[in-house]
C-alpha cells in the first residue's frame, strides 16, 4: 500500500501459476514498485489488462488468507470517499497487521447458537420499539435511532435485538465508545448467547489475540461482534444489524487520517450492505436526529408519562432569584447550601451520592456578562475571542472583527471571560461530608462499581460506577465548564453528559434528585429538567441549520502552512456556492500537522457546502492533494470533513 495520494489507484502485476492458486482476491501480496518492495493486496482477477507495456511479476503471496473481504473493500472504498482520504489509509484502519503463527493456528467453527426466543417486553414501552424488534425477526432493513429511558439498561436491550437478528439467521455488530462498556455489554451478551459466537474486539488487546479474535470473525467463527471504533470494519458475513451506543462520544472519532466517525461509517456499511441499524443513547446527537428528520431512521422513544415516571427529580440551582435569597452566596458558590443539604439528605437515607465534575483542559471562551450566551460571530457564527486587552473580539474561524460586540440573545454589551476547567474536589466534600467514604473515579483510576450504602461518589463524565440500587442524588457541578467550550457542540456534549449522570440516580418515586448548578432558564437545562433529548435535538439542528453548521452543511477543515493551503484551494474545483473562510491561525490545542517545518507558521481555513455537494466537496478536495503530492513542491495539508470540534 503506497501512502502518496497521488498513487491510490490499483496497479497491474502478472501472477505466475506457482501464485495463481494462493493469490486470490483479498489476499496479502508483496510487489515491487519502483525498484522497492511494498505491502499490497489483490483486488481482482483478470485475463487482460489495459496496461501498456511489460507488467511487472507478484514478488510473493505474503499470506494465502483473504483478509479483505468485498463487503469491506466497499466500506474502504466508501469511507475514502466521504472523508477526502486514501484507500491505503482507511485500509490500516480495517485491516489490522498480520501475525503469522496465529494465521497458522486452526481454528474450528463453532456452531449455530441456539438463542431462546426474545421477549419484546422491553422495548414496548418505546412506542415503535416493539414493532422494530419484531421487524428484525423477518429480517428487514430497519433503522432506528434509540433513546433509553432512566432505569433501563442499555445492553439487555441491545442483547434483545443482536439474539432477535441472529435468531433470523443472521449477524450483528455493536460499536461502543470505550473498553468499559465493552466489557458491560459483553457481560450481557455472553448471558445469554453462547461465549463461542461472540468475539470482542478493542484497542487494548495485543497483536496476537486481536489478530486470533479478528480472524475468528473473518473465519465465520462469530455471530456477533463488540467493539470499539475500527471494529466498525469488522469481516462479518450477511450482516443484519449494526448498532452504535452513544455516538456523541469523542471516543468514536478517529485520530489518524482521513479521521471518519464511527457513527458515519456504521451508517453508511448499513446502508452498502442493506442491513439495519440502531442508534442509541441517554441524549441525542443532531446528527442521530438528522436522520430521523431526513426519513432515514425511525424514531424510538418513550412516552412522556414513561418518562416522568423513570427519571429522577431534577431541580436547577439558578445563581440569581430565589436560589440566591436562599443563599447568599448562591451567586459565587461552587456548591451552593442547598445542593449540600440535598446530598446530606441522601447520604442520611443511605444511598450514595454522586458528584460529577467536568474533565480538566477545557478551552475559556467569550461569554455575553449578562445572560452567559456564547459569543459568536454574525458572519460565520464561528466563536469569538479576545486576542488582546482592548482590542476588537475576533473570530476564530474567519478572522473578521466584531468590534460592536452585542449579545444576539439579550442585548447586553457585557462580555466576560468563562473561566472553565475541572477542579479536584474530592478533598474539599471529603471535609464537608466528614465521616462518609470518599470514592474517587477518574482518568487511570476508574470505578466500575460500588457497593450499597452511603458513599461520596466524585466522578469526571463517563467514569460514573454504577450503584446497584442507584443513586439517591447526583451534583452536577461546574456546568459552565461545558457549556461555555468554544465548541458548536457543547450544549449537546453537556447534555449527554448530564443525562448519563442522573441516568444512575433512582426515579422521583423513590426519592432520587438530581442537583444542577445552573441557570434553569437554559435550554439545555431545561431539557434535562423536562428529560427531553429529542427536543433538545431538534432545537439544535434547527440551530445549525438556520446558522449553517454540520450537520445541516458540511464543513472542510484545511490545516497546513499558508502556500500549501492556498495552492490547494486553488487547484480544487469547488462545488458552485462553496463558502471558503480564513485564513485564521490554527485554533489553540489542536496538534500541528505533521510534515510542516515548525519555522512555518500553520493557517486553518474552512469550506462549507450544501448537504447535496458533500461528495463532491471531498471529491475535489482529494484531487487537489493528488495534484499537489505529485508535483511534491509543497508541504502536506490535513483536511478533515465535518470535524468534531472546528475551533
Amino acid at each position: 500500500m503506497l501512502s502518496v495520494p497521488h498513487l491510490d489507484r490499483e496497479f497491474d502485476y502478472l501472477v505466475t501459476p506457482e501464485q495463481s492458486e494462493d493469490a486470490r482476491p483479498g489476499t496479502r501480496v508483496r510487489v515491487r514498485f519502483h525498484g522497492r518492495l511494498v505491502d499490497a493486496f489483490v483486488l481482482e482477477r483478470r485475463a487482460d489488462t489495459d496496461h501498456v507495456g511489460r507488467l511487472g511479476r507478484l514478488e510473493r503471496v505474503v499470506s494465502a488468507e483473504p483478509v479483505l473481504t468485498d463487503e469491506v473493500r466497499r466500506l474502504v472504498e466508501a469511507v475514502a470517499a466521504r472523508y477526502a482520504g486514501t484507500r491505503p489509509d482507511v485500509l490500516r484502519l480495517a485491516v489490522p497487521p498480520r501475525h503469522a503463527r496465529v494465521e497458522r493456528e486452526v481454528t474450528a467453527s463453532p456452531a449455530l447458537p441456539v438463542i431462546a426466543p426474545v421477549d419484546p417486553s422491553g422495548w414496548r414501552q418505546y412506542g415503535a420499539g416493539a414493532a422494530w424488534l419484531a421487524a428484525l425477526g423477518e429480517g428487514r432493513a430497519a433503522r432506528a435511532v434509540w433513546q433509553v429511558a432512566p432505569g433501563d439498561s442499555w445492553t439487555e436491550r441491545f442483547v434483545d435485538a443482536a439474539a432477535q437478528t441472529i435468531r433470523a439467521g443472521r449477524t450483528a455488530l455493536a460499536i461502543v465508545p470505550d473498553q468499559r462498556d465493552v466489557d458491560a455489554l459483553w457481560r450481557a451478551v455472553t448471558a445469554r448467547i453462547d461465549e463461542e459466537a461472540v468475539v470482542a474486539l478493542s484497542a487494548g488487546l495485543g497483536p496476537a489475540m486481536r489478530y486470533r479474535r479478528w480472524l475468528a470473525v473473518l473465519r465465520g467463527g462469530a455471530r456477533m461482534v463488540i467493539g470499539t471504533r475500527s471494529a466498525v470494519f469488522a469481516p462479518l458475513a450477511d450482516l443484519g444489524l449494526v448498532m452504535v451506543w452513544d455516538d456523541g462520544d469523542d471516543s468514536l472519532a478517529e485520530p489518524r487520517a482521513p479521521y471518519p466517525h464511527a457513527r458515519e461509517v456504521a451508517m453508511l456499511r448499513a446502508h452498502l450492505a442493506g442491513c439495519a441499524a440502531l442508534i442509541g443513547g441517554y441524549a441525542r446527537t443532531a446528527e442521530a436526529h438528522a436522520l430521523v428528520r431526513s426519513g432515514w431512521a425511525h424514531d424510538v422513544v418513550a412516552p412522556r408519562a414513561v418518562l416522568r415516571g423513570a427519571a429522577p427529580r431534577v431541580m436547577a440551582l439558578d445563581d440569581t432569584g430565589y436560589a440566591e435569597q436562599r443563599d447568599a452566596a448562591a451567586r459565587s458558590a461552587r456548591l451552593p447550601t442547598i445542593a449540600m443539604q440535598s446530598a446530606r439528605s441522601a447520604l442520611a437515607a443511605g444511598a450514595p451520592v454522586l458528584v460529577q465534575v467536568p474533565r480538566r483542559g477545557y478551552v475559556p471562551s467569550l461569554a455575553c456578562g449578562r445572560c452567559r450566551t456564547i459569543a459568536r460571530c454574525r458572519h460565520c457564527t464561528g466563536p469569538l475571542s479576545l486576542p488582546e486587552r482592548g482590542r476588537s473580539a475576533v473570530c476564530r474561524w474567519c478572522g473578521r472583527a466584531d468590534p460592536a460586540l452585542r449579545c444576539a440573545r439579550c442585548g447586553s454589551d457585557a462580555v466576560r471571560a468563562v473561566v472553565i476547567g475541572a477542579r479536584r474536589t474530592a478533598e474539599e466534600l471529603g471535609r464537608a461530608f466528614s465521616g462518609v467514604p470518599v470514592v474517587t473515579s477518574a482518568g487511570d483510576t476508574i470505578v466500575d462499581r460500588i457497593q450499597d450504602g452511603p458513599a461520596l461518589v466524585i466522578a469526571t463524565p463517563g467514569a460514573e460506577p454504577d450503584a446497584p440500587q442507584g443513586y439517591g442524588a447526583a451534583l452536577l457541578l461546574d456546568s459552565w465548564a461545558l457549556l461555555g467550550r468554544q465548541d458548536l457542540r457543547a450544549a449537546e456534549d453537556t447534555l449527554r453528559r448530564w443525562m448519563a449522570a442522573a441516568a444512575l440516580v433512582r426515579n422521583r418515586e423513590s426519592g432520587g434528585l438530581v442537583t444542577v448548578v445552573a441557570e434553569s432558564s437554559i435550554p439545555t437545562v431545561q431539557a434535562l429538567i423536562r428529560w427531553d433529548p429529542v427536543g433538545h435535538a431538534e432545537a439544535e439542528l434547527d440551530t445549525r441549520t438556520e446558522v449553517g453548521l454540520p450537520p445541516a452543511v458540511h464543513i472542510a477543515a484545511l490545516d497546513g502552512d499558508s502556500e500549501s493551503v492556498t495552492t490547494l484551494l486553488e487547484q480544487a474545483r469547488l462545488p458552485a456556492g462553496a463558502d471558503v473562510l480564513g485564513p485564521v491561525p490554527l485554533p489553540p490545542g489542536v496538534r500541528r500537522p505533521a510534515g510542516v517545518p515548525e519555522q512555518l507558521d500553520v493557517i486553518r481555513m474552512l469550506v462549507r457546502v450544501t448537504r447535496e455537494h458533500g461528495l463532491a466537496l471531498a471529491a475535489a478536495l482529494r484531487h487537489s492533494i493528488g495534484v499537489l503530492s505529485a508535483r511534491g513542491t509543497h508541504h502536506p495539508v490535513r483536511v478533515q470533513i465535518d470535524p468534531l470540534h472546528i475551533g
